[in-house]
């Protein structure tokens, strides 16, 4: 009897690691179905506070369990610009863009190619409103957010540093002035 006692003590404890294991580790999407579908898929469960980041091949896989990757064998500016279709195409978010403040400091002779990509960046961030933020600062708000809410990660084959590009989903039919004129009304 005291055999099965431990026994059963030790099933527990595995059964219950591997659960715990499970719970705490980011979710990695793989199989037939294509990165663009999952992006469709999960939009229309993402709202106000989620993020989507599309980033460069160097952006580390984090361990919150909020955190969803992808990877894509294609380059940033292209994946970026549908991202922002579909987010543009939905009828609840709308994003916050955030990217590196490093990027605007970095040369073309440090990084071969960083002009063409702020270029293109440019282009296809013109007429869009994008805060920059240290890197850090990014992953502090990173790291609180994906406590609480979802991150969907969408990992590019780009090699240039300091490219990734961090879209804070808000609702696109309640503002800030429609929250602030609530808020007041209810005091």
């Amino acid at each position: 009897m005291r055999h099965l006692k431990t026994i059963i003590v030790i099933i527990s404890f595995a059964f219950l690691s591997i659960f715990t294991y499970s719970c705490t580790q980011p979710e990695v999407v793989q199989g037939e179905v294509t990165w663009y579908e999952v992006l469709e898929q999960d939009l229309h469960m993402l709202g106000h506070r989620n993020w989507i980041l599309v980033v460069d091949k160097a952006f580390p896989e984090q361990s919150s369990p909020g955190m969803k990757y992808l990877y894509v064998e294609e380059d940033l500016l292209p994946t970026l610009e549908l991202v922002l279709d579909a987010v543009d195409k939905s009828t609840h978010v709308k994003p916050i863009i955030y990217q590196d403040r490093e990027l605007s400091f970095i040369t073309e002779e440090q990084v071969p190619g960083i002009e063409a990509f702020r270029s293109a960046a440019a282009k296809t961030l013109e007429g869009r409103g994008v805060n920059t933020l240290l890197h850090d600062e990014v992953f502090k708000m990173l790291d609180e957010s994906s406590s609480l809410f979802r991150v969907l990660v969408i990992k590019t084959n780009c090699t240039l540093p300091y490219t990734s590009l961090f879209l804070q989903l808000d609702c696109s039919y309640w503002g800030p002035e429609n929250e602030k004129m609530l808020r007041e009304v209810m005091q």
